[in-house]
């Protein structure tokens, strides 16, 4: 078979090479302002019906009643947002998202587009990076400011965070080396906005900058869920294609569980596919539902040849958006542990049920790390045989007791860990529902992973693809 060669390109406008200089100082503390909430009586007095409920479902809940949850990091934070909410007027469902008033010549789907559009455009950013140069005058050097590149992002929450791609504030260089200074022109605001990068996770191609003036910020994106997200559902994309500030375009979701390949040198697991047109320049823009909820952070596209824009983009999903997004936040990078392992997407899982004729509810495992601490507690991977069958491996059922029916339960529970804490997993070997084993596994994070396996690096096998890296 032949092999067609394709490139994944970024979607940063590059304008010139960039030099080294300092790299800005990163938040790495918790403000009074991020406190989390909780109820009065604790997590302890949580109903019970509600810790029945995964962390899914309360998302789903919070979402409908027009809650924000973005700054949850946790499922008991959910549950407490949850009892303490109040079904919100300002929800999408609720009299201030329906359209001002009516367009006699237009259709009710036209109206909503437009009515979307005018309430999400004001929070959309177009970012301009810039580096300084050392040029001669005479018989002295000066310094000289020049563009680097130029991309999209979006306002993440009233204290001035500004969600976009990693490969936008670096340009599409692979050195990690930063800008100098970064700009953000907010399509709701007049001036152009000096910002610091607080911090990016480069293997998910995400960066969160921080504008140093605050006052008067138009109101932050709304945030959706992605894992229950359908092929053939609407799409809006809204971004600045090659300089082309406070643009829209419209598709729907072409596919899901997408792998791209991504700026940090390991694929982005679990992407969204899309038609809405996405040119260079879009990078970091945010991809929207039929509601205009944040689903996405538009990454790449597909480009045969370097053909330019065919109707194939990728997008982050949300779900890894947000996770990231809040360590970023609090910590200044990811530190958050993981088990070492990479597990099969959600939908693959339920075919596999389907071809087996039960269900299958849990996280099926795909890949086991070397000297990671799934591999040292014997989980066990899937695999294929020499004659081309797949030999499933352990299915995660629970972790500490708590029910795990998908990879964003599994993801949240290791999630609320920390670093070298002893987690109980519930394991169905090979699938077997006669074969349930509890295993107690020690968390170690990534950093600490990548060393224990940098030498002993294990290639991914043909049989992950669909997989998810844990924990994201």
């Amino acid at each position: 078979m032949t092999t067609r060669k394709v490139s994944i390109l970024l979607l940063a406008l590059l304008a010139g090479p960039g030099y080294p200089f300092s790299v800005p100082t990163v938040a790495s503390k918790r403000t009074t302002q991020q406190t989390r909430y909780y109820s009065s009586g604790g997590f302890q007095t949580v109903n019970d019906t509600f810790n029945f409920l995964s962390v899914t479902e309360l998302k789903r809940l919070l979402s409908e009643r027009g809650v924000d949850f973005r700054d949850c990091l946790e499922k008991r934070d959910l549950i407490d947002r949850l009892k303490n909410s109040k079904a919100s007027s300002s929800s999408s469902a609720g009299g201030s998202r329906q359209p001002s008033r009516p367009l006699m010549d237009l259709s009710a789907h036209e109206q909503s587009l437009i009515e979307t559009f005018k309430r999400v455009s004001p929070c959309v950013a177009n970012i301009k990076t810039t580096t300084v140069v050392k040029a001669q005058d005479g018989l002295r050097l000066r310094s000289l400011e020049i563009p680097q590149g130029t991309g999209s992002g979006f306002l993440w929450d009233d204290k001035g965070h500004i969600v976009t791609n990693y490969h936008v504030i670096s340009a599409g260089r692979k050195d990690g080396k930063l800008p100098s200074s970064v700009k953000v022109k907010l399509a709701g605001m007049a001036e152009v906005l000096e910002a610091d990068i607080v911090g990016f996770e480069a293997e998910k191609d995400i960066a969160v900058l921080r504008v140093k003036d605050r006052r008067n910020l138009p109101r932050p994106i709304d945030v959706g869920t992605s894992n229950d997200l359908q092929v053939g559902q609407s799409v809006l994309a809204v971004g600045n294609p090659f300089g082309l500030d406070d643009t829209l375009t419209t598709g729907i979701v072409s596919a899901l569980g997408r792998d791209v390949d991504g700026i940090g040198g390991r694929p982005i697991h679990g992407c969204i596919q899309t038609d809405a047109a996405i040119n260079p320049g879009n990078s970091g823009g945010p991809l929207l539902d039929s509601r205009g909820r944040l689903i996405g952070v538009n990454t790449a596209i597909f480009s045969p040849n370097g053909a330019g824009n065919v109707g194939i983009g990728f997008a982050i999903p949300v779900d890894t958006v947000r996770r990231v997004v809040n360590q970023i936040i609090l910590y200044g990078k990811v530190v958050r542990p993981t088990l070492g392992i990479s597990i099969v997407d959600d939908r693959l899982v339920r075919n596999i049920g389907q071809q087996l004729g039960r269900p299958l509810e849990g996280c099926l495992v795909a890949e086991v790390m070397p000297n990671s601490p799934a591999r040292l507690a014997g989980i066990q991977a899937t695999s294929m045989s020499s004659d081309g069958s797949v030999i499933l491996g352990d299915l995660i059922t629970g972790v500490n007791g708590e029910r795990v029916r998908q990879a964003e339960d599994l993801i949240s529970a290791i999630e609320e860990k920390n670093e070298g804490d002893v987690v109980s997993l519930s394991v169905l070997r090979k699938c077997d529902p006669f074969k349930s084993e509890t295993i107690q596994v020690t968390l170690t994070t990534r950093d600490k992973l990548k060393t224990n396996t940098s030498t002993n690096t294990a290639t991914p096998r043909a049989g992950t693809r669909g997989s998810v890296t844990m924990p994201w």
